[in-house]
């Protein structure tokens, strides 16, 4: 006779499979053999999809992508028995989705067919990683124009960190791209940063040369190592007020954090950067640092090319409490 739940399970099944077909997600399905008996289920799935990492088949089984005799299964170390079937929908992974163009609207103070100078927003992470693959700078330009799909990294030539603000200069042709990166690399790109930092110096100006290097305790923080990259950040000191400082900052160098870990480095950390000892102040929640000033040749004609950006709102209210107007 015939069985209910046989057919309903079946009838599941094949549900499944055409909506993981309708959404582009490829299933594969293997029987256990002998040679497979006793074996641990995601040891399986690496045999049945060796292009993916076995964290990345653990994380399908956990999310309930897999089954065993059409039941889903999520515990990894369940052992098979010869003859039962696996099936797992190879959904997949947030990295190779990430590179997706995504309409977001852009504060752009220039552009020509060659690059674009935009004014980046706090919040705004510029390149997929890790705990964010998408909303970002990135997926913005993908969308934006049809060139940036040609390009390594979409034209981006510099990064800002998520939290902090400011002017960024983007390539739109793959000779741009090249001449930034040379112009960035020979040092030709003029960058400043303002900052409020915790502190009074003793000093008015001063070069910071410290070789920054991956904290080896910490990987999210960058430390000043002796066997980290040159790097170099001119700072200078407009005004103190209640031991908070404001600060210019020349760029001479382009390390991943380099102002916070200088200024960090000097006993001045910024306001508000917890990764580097800064403590909160003035209403500020995030970092205490803005690229407002961005001038550099046009790679592709020589014409200079010079910009500024005003503080974001919650920025400027804090500087102004330290600057008069």
């Amino acid at each position: 006779m015939p069985d209910p739940a046989a057919d309903a399970a079946e009838t599941q099944t094949d549900t499944e499979t055409d909506e993981a077909e309708e959404a582009g997600v490829e299933c594969r399905e293997q029987a256990v053999d002998a040679a497979a008996h006793a074996r641990r289920l995601d040891l399986m799935l690496v045999a049945m999809a060796p292009e993916f990492s076995r964290s990345h088949l653990q994380g399908l089984i956990a999310a309930g992508h897999v089954q065993v005799d059409g039941v889903v299964q999520q515990t990894a170390s369940r052992k098979l028995r010869v003859g039962q079937r696996v099936r797992v929908e190879l959904v997949p992974t947030a990295a190779s989705q990430a590179f997706r163009p995504e309409p977001m609207a852009l504060a752009i103070v220039f552009e020509d067919e060659h690059l674009l100078v935009l004014d980046k927003p706090v919040g705004l992470v510029v390149h997929p990683a890790p705990g964010n693959w998408s909303g970002t700078l990135l997926n913005g330009l993908l969308a934006h124009h049809a060139g940036a799909a040609a390009l390594p990294r979409a034209g981006i030539v510099h990064r800002l960190d998520k939290d902090t603000s400011g002017l960024m200069v983007v390539a739109k042709t793959l000779p741009a791209m090249t001449a930034l990166v040379r112009s960035i690399a020979a040092r030709e790109v003029r960058r400043i940063y303002l900052a409020l930092a915790h502190g009074v110096p003793v000093w008015q100006q001063t070069r910071i040369e410290a070789p920054i290097g991956r904290d080896p305790v910490s990987r999210v923080r960058m430390a000043v190592l002796s066997q980290g990259k040159p790097a170099r950040t001119d700072v200078e000191c407009l005004a103190s007020r209640a031991s908070i400082s404001a600060l210019r900052c020349k760029l001479h160098t382009g390390r991943t954090h380099q102002i916070r870990v200088h200024l960090a480095h000097a006993g001045h950390p910024l306001v508000s950067d917890a990764v580097y000892g800064g403590r909160p102040a003035l209403g500020l929640t995030r970092q205490a640092l803005h690229a407002a000033e961005l001038a550099f040749a046009h790679p592709i004609d020589a014409r200079p090319l010079s910009f500024v950006a005003s503080l974001p709102t919650d920025l400027a209210a804090a500087w102004h409490q330290v600057v008069e107007a």
